[in-house]
């Protein structure tokens, strides 16, 4: 005799089996209380959560006799009566289950109308449980619309799908929906336990949490993986052999990629990811663990209070948090976008291992290089405008500010006019003013072209409400330092041509050809860099 799969066994008969939710059970149990049912149904959600079962458990409740063959409609079906031992036995005529799938046309659905027309054989109630409803064609979704708009009294319908989002609104909007939701790692993890006991089996804490955790929500799925690990586990399976079972790299090891790659020590990350893939490890895998670990490491960056999983031992967790004292959250998210757009790449591969591999030196040249454009760029804030040689030196700072000035320098200027919410003169002052020299309440200088023609009794203006005394703005026709809009990008200019020639650079950009560096931006955004962008953005 063939054993059932877990998932079959142990699949809930009634209510009180069904794990994580709670709204459902508790709206369905007060419909059938107070006899309020709706015509139809929609339980939507992830594959394995329970919306079949669900389904089903909603036929019994609602065609439940009772053992004695006299109850009513129930939100506890007994369970030994004709209608709930046909309904689990698949062998229920007034309780018709319909994979849309492969019933997808306009006949098929009207032959389910034409069904509805008569009473149900022996049951309270026809339903009607149509699984993945998504799949059936416009055509098919318009004609069943009539009827479940006026269904005939004693017909129900219950429909399932993982995808909500492609079932006509004119369909949804006729149906009492229900989101069942993804099975929160703990309790999926304990229910996990609970039927490796009853399979005489103990599974240890951490290795219930890994397979919970590998199930990513769906009940099904992680009842599939404990199947697994009772067939190729006999005996007391740990952490590290379903670890290795699921081919999952171990925290340590992972931990150590992790520190490899930031550090740009390539080497040392290829021979762990070598030492990983032999374990057992999936490149897929390694990537998702690596998504994981970077989400961590974010969250205790952004969001230091978060609480952390509760699978990390003391020492683990305190690896994490070292690890995430050395990243910026600037490093953090630019390794997020890779490892997003290089798992993609991963699963895609002919040869996983070696797409994996170069997806690393990726990584590893991203954080070699993070501080270095950080560290050019420090130098633009502390530049200054320099003239050609041939003129007479030019001063952009007094040389004896008075105490009334507030400012020694354009920079100076154009910072207090944003302060003081004058955000488009500090716009004009950053890019249409060449400055000669700032003395005596006296600046010189000349506008650039396309200047506004205010400018000059706007400066004037502001430089009086500032300082309280008359200004003259001395303007000649040409000739200046340039503007500090100007300055600012000859020396990104200057960066970016530096970032070009060092040698990882170059291979970079020999090795995927047509690639461009558009931009050098600081990874941690300081005051300065924020007023500068909202200067460019005023444009």
């Amino acid at each position: 005799m063939t054993s059932k799969v877990l998932a079959r066994k142990y699949r809930p008969q009634i209510f009180s089996d069904l794990l994580g939710q709670e709204t459902l059970v508790q709206t369905i149990t007060n419909a059938i209380q107070q006899n309020r049912l709706a015509q139809a149904y929609l339980l939507t959600g992830i594959r394995g959560v329970g919306k079949t079962t669900s389904a089903r458990i909603i036929a019994k409740g609602l065609n439940c006799i009772g053992e004695d063959g006299k109850g009513g409609m129930t939100p506890n079906p007994c369970g030994k009566c004709r209608h709930c031992i046909d309904i689990s036995n698949d062998a229920d005529m007034d309780v018709i289950e319909i994979d849309a799938a492969s019933n997808t046309g306009v006949d098929n659905v009207r032959e389910i109308i034409e069904g509805a027309k008569y009473n149900p054989v022996a049951a309270r109630y026809k339903i009607y449980i149509i699984d993945e409803v998504h799949m059936l064609s416009k055509a098919a979704f318009n004609a069943l619309l009539k009827t479940l708009e006026e269904p005939p009294e004693r017909v129900k319908f219950i429909f399932a799908t993982t995808e909500i989002r492609k079932v006509p609104v004119t369909i949804v909007s006729r149906c009492q929906r229900f989101d069942l939701r993804r099975i929160d790692e703990e309790p999926l993890a304990k229910y996990l336990q609970k039927i490796a006991t009853a399979e005489k089996m103990e599974l240890p804490d951490d290795a219930a949490r890994l397979l919970a955790k590998a199930g990513e929500g769906s009940v099904r799925d992680a009842l599939s993986l404990l199947d697994q690990t009772l067939t190729h586990l006999s005996g007391k399976p740990n952490l590290e052999s379903v670890r290795q079972m699921l081919g999952i790299a171990n925290k340590s090891s992972l931990f150590q990629l992790y520190n490899a790659i930031v550090s740009a020590n390539t080497k040392e990350a290829f021979e762990l990811v070598e030492s990983q893939y032999n374990s057992g490890a999936e490149p897929v895998s390694i990537v998702q663990d690596l998504l994981g670990l970077t989400y961590d490491l974010t969250c205790l960056k952004a969001v230091p209070d978060k609480k952390l999983s509760e699978s990390l031992t003391v020492t683990e967790e305190k690896t994490l948090k070292t690890l995430a004292e050395g990243l910026s959250v600037g490093t953090l998210t630019s390794l997020w976008q890779m490892l997003t757009q290089g798992i993609e790449e991963v699963k895609r591969a002919d040869f996983p291992l070696l797409s994996l591999e170069m997806l690393i030196v990726r990584l590893a040249y991203l954080s070699e290089i993070a501080s270095s454009p950080v560290q050019l760029l420090n130098e633009l804030k502390s530049a200054q405008p320099v003239l050609p040689q041939q003129k007479a030196p030019l001063k952009e700072e007094a040389s004896t500010p008075e105490k009334s000035i507030p400012f020694n320098s354009l920079t100076d200027l154009a910072k207090l006019a944003r302060e003081k919410g004058e955000r488009m003169l500090a716009f004009h002052i950053e890019r249409m003013i060449h400055l000669i020299e700032i003395a005596d309440k006296k600046i010189t200088c000349s506008f650039a072209p396309n200047a506004p023609k205010t400018l000059s009794g706007e400066l004037t203006k502001f430089l009086q409400n500032l300082t309280g005394d008359l200004w003259v703005l001395d303007l000649q026709k040409s000739g200046g330092a340039p503007t500090l809009y100007e300055a600012k990008e000859k020396k990104e200019q200057q960066v970016l041509n530096n970032l070009k020639q060092q040698p990882d650079i170059a291979s970079i950009l020999v090795e995927f050809p047509g690639a461009i560096i558009e931009k050098v931006k600081p990874v941690v955004s300081t005051p300065e860099e924020t007023e500068e962008k909202d200067s460019e953005e005023s444009t």
